[in-house]
This record gives structure tokens, sequence and C-alpha cells, in this order.
């Protein structure tokens, strides 16, 4: 009677477990954000409607006695360097900031990126079809403003000086703004995977692309107040993550041990 051993799978064959999720969940976002962009471009002809409903916006904002754009704007103007600065804050921190977080919780915080996903998926999903609902041109092309198109001026610059001839992005899909919605989910994301005492500061990081993004004169305060509605209403839609107790938290429900002491007090009193 021979035995028989199994052979060892071929490297060719299936991909295992971790890898699989991995290259599902980066195939998964790189096609929902495609979409997104793709989405935004249908409503780059809508000049006219455009900017009608930016007068819209301009007007809704005083009425609310909502502070000038300008205000922030004056105080980036103070120095080429600052202003400068907040043009690259406004081209390179959005997306590369957003990309780093999700791959953070992939690796450590496993349920809490399920959770963040789902949520900006949501929130995406939201502003998209406001954008295509409601095409807004951004404070910088308002004449009523008098605002000053600094990405244009001083650099760097993510948009084509003619919104009619930007094939990458559309400019007219400034309601809502998702540099601070997403700035503002990366923050309350990292408040909840982590338990750091100074992990409140990272609210620093949408309070600056707040700061930024008016400033820069690419979106209006109203932009800002209605991702954050929109990022709301997802957070109540979407679960949040459960999170297991930790063995610390078990240990502080253990009772202490009896010091040796302690113990030989007892023992003393007992006779």
């Amino acid at each position: 009677m021979s035995s028989h051993t199994t052979p060892a799978g071929p490297a060719d064959g299936p991909i295992p477990g971790p890898r699989r999720r991995l290259i599902r969940e980066l195939l998964l976002v790189a096609g929902l954000f495609a979409v997104y962009k793709a989405g935004r471009m249908l409503s780059t002809d809508r000049t006219d409607e455009a900017f009608r409903n930016a007068g819209r916006i301009w007007d809704a904002e005083r009425t609310l006695h909502l502070p000038g754009e300008g205000a922030i704007q004056r105080l980036l103007l103070h120095g080429d360097g600052l202003v400068h600065t907040a043009n690259t804050y406004y081209a390179a921190v959005h997306f590369p900031a957003t990309v780093f977080f999700l791959i953070w919780l992939y690796v450590r915080r496993p349920g809490h990126y399920l959770w963040a996903r789902r949520v900006l998926a949501v929130l995406t999903g939201a502003a998209l079809a406001l954008h295509l609902a409601f095409p807004l041109a951004p404070p910088r092309m308002l004449g009523a403003a008098h605002l000053v198109d600094t990405a244009q001026v001083y650099g760097p610059s993510v948009y084509r000086a003619a919104p009619a001839a930007d094939t990458m992005a559309n400019q007219f899909a400034a309601m809502p703004s998702l540099h601070f919605g997403w700035a503002l989910m990366l923050a309350l994301g990292m408040i909840a995977a982590t338990r750091s005492r100074l992990r409140v500061l990272w609210l620093l990081h949408p309070l600056v692309t707040l700061l930024v993004v008016v400033g820069t004169a690419n979106h209006y305060w109203l932009d800002a107040i209605v991702a954050t509605v929109l990022l709301g209403g997802a957070l109540l839609i979407v679960p949040r993550p459960r999170v297991r107790s930790g063995s610390l938290a078990v240990v502080r429900h253990l009772p202490r041990p009896r010091s040796t002491a302690g113990a030989a007090e007892a023992v003393g009193a007992g006779r």
C-alpha cells in the first residue's frame, strides 16, 4: 500500500485571500473615483446656469450675513509666499492625504477602513448628484465678488484659465466642496480610529483646508456648509464600526490582587 502526499499548489495558482482583498479594494476605489471624475464632466457646458447660480449663492451669503470670502483672501495676499503655499496646499494635499488616510486605515484599522470608505463613497456620490443638478461657478469667476484668482496669478494652478478649454476638470462643480468634505472625514476618521490624547488636532486639517479653499476663491462658505451637511447624512446612513474591547479595558474590570502585607494582616486578624 503506497501513500500519497498532496503537492503544494503552483506558484501561479489562486491569489491568496489578503492579496485578493487588496486588489479588489484598489479596483473598487479607483473605479468609484473614475466614475466620479467622468460624471463631473457632464455639466461643463452649462456656463450660463453656473453663473446664475453663483449670483444666487453670493446673494444668499450676504442675506445670511456670512463673512465675505475676501476677508480671508486679503490675509493670504499679505505675502507672495503665503498665497503660493495656500495654492500648493489646495493643489497637492487634498487627494494624497485622503489616499494615505485610507491606506493607513486599511493596514492598521480594517474595520474603520470599511466604514470610512463607505462614508466617503456616499458623500462623493451625493456631491456628484449635486454637481450635476446645480452647476456653480466659483467665486474667483464671479465679478461681484471682486476676488483674485490666486492660482492663475501666483501659481501653482490645477485649472486652465478658460473653463471651456479645461478637459481635465469641471470648474463649475464648486457646490459642495469635496476638498473640505474629504478633509473633515479624514479628521473624524482619525479621531475615531486612534486613542491619542492629541487626536483632536486632526481637526486642524479641515480648518486649514476651509481657509485655503475660501481664501484662494475656489469655494464659497456655503460650499463647505453643504459638504458638512452631506457628510453628516452619510455618517447617519453608514453604520459605525464595532470596536472590540481591548485587553486594557478588561484588565481595568478585574479585581486587584491583594498585597503581601495586606494578606499577612488579614491572616493575623483571623487568628
